[in-house]
């Protein structure tokens, strides 16, 4: 013979469901999945702050770079360019250039990973937006 209570859900202590145990149990999961939702919220903003701050590492070397750069070889290039163009003004024009593109690159790639939507939670986004679905699920259904 079948069991009257099959499918029926069970309450806290195993038996068949009493409302007391249906909504202990809803609480119970409810403030677990709230502090794995956190847990989570938590886990994702420590990885994107760690990718800010890789973001302004790579400015911080880029302005090194950019210095150290300028600094070391501008002279020696200038003097090389100006026996080629025999133009001392026009060598010392574009080995400035060139050195600004290369500071301008490495400024934007540093800006791209410190972006404010590097900062976005967006799996905690997804998995909150998926658990109210679910639950809203099971209460109506």
């Amino acid at each position: 013979m079948a069991d009257p209570n099959a499918g029926r859900p069970l309450g806290g202590n195993g038996t068949p469901g009493s409302i007391q145990g249906l909504l202990g149990d809803a609480l119970r999961e409810t403030t677990d999945l709230a502090r794995k939702e956190i847990a989570l919220f938590r886990t994702e903003m420590s990885n994107n702050l760690r990718s800010l701050f890789l973001g302004l590492a790579m400015m911080v070397g880029a302005a090194v770079f950019a210095v150290v750069a300028l600094l070391v070889l501008t002279d020696a290039l200038v003097k090389w360019l100006a026996t080629v163009v025999n133009s001392e003004a026009l060598a010392a024009l574009i080995v400035g250039a060139v050195f600004l593109a290369i500071g301008i690159g490495l400024a934007l790639w540093g800006r791209s990973a410190m972006s404010l939507s590097t900062l976005t939670p967006t799996r905690t986004t997804r998995q909150v937006r998926q658990d109210a679905r679910v639950l809203s699920e099971r209460v109506s259904g």
